[in-house]
C-alpha cells in the first residue's frame, strides 16, 4: 500500500498488550503503513523504543466494583473519549485496532463515532474485560486461539483467527533448533513472571534447585528475572547451593535467553505463551493466581493439553514439589525435546503477517 494511510493503535501500558502491538507496528512498516500508538501514562515502560511515528496519551482507568472508583472511572475515561476524539481529528488514522487494557478503551469508542474502522486484539484464551465492553461496537476481533472463551453469539461472525504477534527478535530467536539436555551436560533454566517479575518465583525456585542431588544442581546454568528488592536475596540464595546464576530485574534480550533454554518456568500470560509456543521450549508454568477471568489458566492449560508444557497451580507448587518435578524432567531429556516440539508445533509465527492483512481489509473497508 501507499505511504499515505495510517493506523492507531491502542495499548495498556503492560507487556502484554505491547508486545503484540509492537510486532504489528514492525509489519505495517514494512508495507509502508504509518503508525500512531496511543496509551496510558505508563507509556513506554519496558524500553522497548515502540516503533511509532507518534506515541499519545489519554486519560483512562479501570473500572472497579467500589462506587466511588467506579464513578471516578467513568469521568476518567469520559475525559479519555472527549481526548481521542479530538486526537483522530486531528491524526486522521484510516484504522483504529485495540489491544485490550481500559486505556483502549476511549480510542476505540473515539474512532466509533467518528465512524473510522476498528477491530481489537484479543491475546487469551477468554476476551478480556475491556475487549468484552467493545466487541459489539467494533468491525472486526482477532484472536490468538481457535476456541476462545466469551466470543459467542452475535461475535462469532466478527472472529478472525490471526494468532498472536510477536516481534521480529522473538522470529529471530526461534531459528535456534532445540537440543536436549544430555547426562552430564549444563542444563540451562530460565525462571520468569512475565515482565515484572514474579516473587513468587524468587521465594520458590532457589529452595527448590537446593534440594535437587549435587551432581545436578552443579549442571545448572539459571536465568531469573526477579523484583529489584528481591536480586540481592536470589543470588545469595543460588551461592550457597553453588548453583550458576544470572539474576536482574529486565532482560532486554529474553527472547534470545528462552531459546537457549532447556526448560522454562514462568507465568502464563498471552506473551510469555507466544514467545515459548513460537521459539518452541518446554515449561512449568505456574498461572497468576487471581487473575481477571482466569485468563493465565486458560493460556495455560490449552498449552500444557498440546503437550508442550506441565500447567501447575501456584497454590499446588511447594519447592519440594517443583524440585520433584525438575529431577524427573532431567532424568527424562526426551520429554524435553518432546515438549519442545509440541510447543513449537503449536507456535504461530505468521500472527503478525495475518493481523497485517487484517488492518490493511480494515482500512479498505472490507470489513463491515
Amino acid at each position: 500500500m501507499g505511504g499515505d494511510k495510517s493506523v492507531m493503535l491502542a495499548a495498556g501500558g503492560t507487556g502484554g498488550h505491547l508486545y503484540p502491538a509492537y510486532a504489528l507496528a514492525e509489519a505495517l512498516a514494512k508495507r509502508r503503513i504509518a503508525v500512531d500508538l496511543v496509551t496510558d501514562t505508563r507509556g513506554d515502560r519496558y524500553g522497548t523504543g515502540f516503533p511509532a511515528r507518534k506515541i499519545y496519551q489519554v486519560p483512562s482507568a479501570t473500572a472497579g466494583s467500589n462506587p466511588v472508583k467506579a464513578a471516578y472511572a467513568a469521568i476518567q475515561l469520559s475525559r479519555g473519549v472527549a481526548a481521542a476524539h479530538k486526537m483522530l481529528g486531528e491524526v486522521k488514522p484510516a484504522a483504529v485496532i485495540g489491544f485490550g487494557g481500559y486505556p483502549t478503551f476511549p480510542p476505540l469508542l473515539a474512532a466509533k463515532l467518528r465512524g473510522i474502522p476498528t477491530a481489537v486484539h484479543e491475546q487469551n484464551a477468554v476476551l478480556g474485560r475491556a475487549n468484552r465492553m467493545l466487541a459489539s461496537r467494533v468491525n472486526a476481533i482477532a484472536t490468538s486461539f481457535t476456541e476462545t472463551k466469551l466470543i459467542d453469539g452475535a461475535l462469532v461472525s466478527k472472529a478472525h483467527l490471526t494468532g498472536n504477534p510477536v516481534r521480529a527478535i522473538v522470529i529471530d530467536a526461534a531459528r535456534r533448533n532445540y537440543w536436549r539436555p544430555e547426562p552430564g551436560q549444563p542444563v540451562r533454566l530460565t525462571v520468569f513472571g512475565g515482565s515484572q517479575g514474579a516473587r513468587f518465583f524468587s521465594d520458590t525456585v532457589p529452595p527448590a534447585l537446593a534440594l535437587l542431588p549435587p551432581a545436578q544442581r552443579i549442571r545448572l546454568q539459571v536465568t531469573q528475572q526477579a523484583r529489584a528488592e528481591d536480586v540481592i536475596r536470589v543470588k545469595a540464595a543460588y551461592a550457597e547451593s553453588a548453583i550458576a546464576c544470572e539474576v536482574a530485574p529486565f532482560f532486554a534480550d529474553l527472547p534470545a535467553r528462552i531459546a537457549e533454554s532447556h526448560l522454562v518456568i514462568g507465568r502464563a500470560g498471552a506473551s510469555t505463551i507466544a514467545e515459548l509456543t513460537v521459539i518452541g521450549r518446554p515449561a512449568i508454568l505456574v498461572p497468576l493466581p487471581h487473575s481477571l477471568d482466569n485468563d493465565q489458566l486458560h493460556n495455560a492449560s490449552r498449552v500444557a493439553e498440546s503437550g508442550g508444557a506441565w500447567c501447575i497451580q501456584q497454590s499446588d507448587l511447594t519447592a519440594e514439589r517443583l524440585a520433584a518435578e525438575i529431577e524427573m524432567l532431567l532424568s527424562r531429556p526426551a520429554m524435553l525435546a518432546n515438549a519442545a516440539a509440541a510447543a513449537k508445533a503449536l507456535g504461530q509465527p505468521q500472527a503478525v503477517e495475518k493481523l497485517a492483512d487484517l488492518a490493511v481489509a480494515l482500512i479498505e473497508g472490507r470489513l463491515v
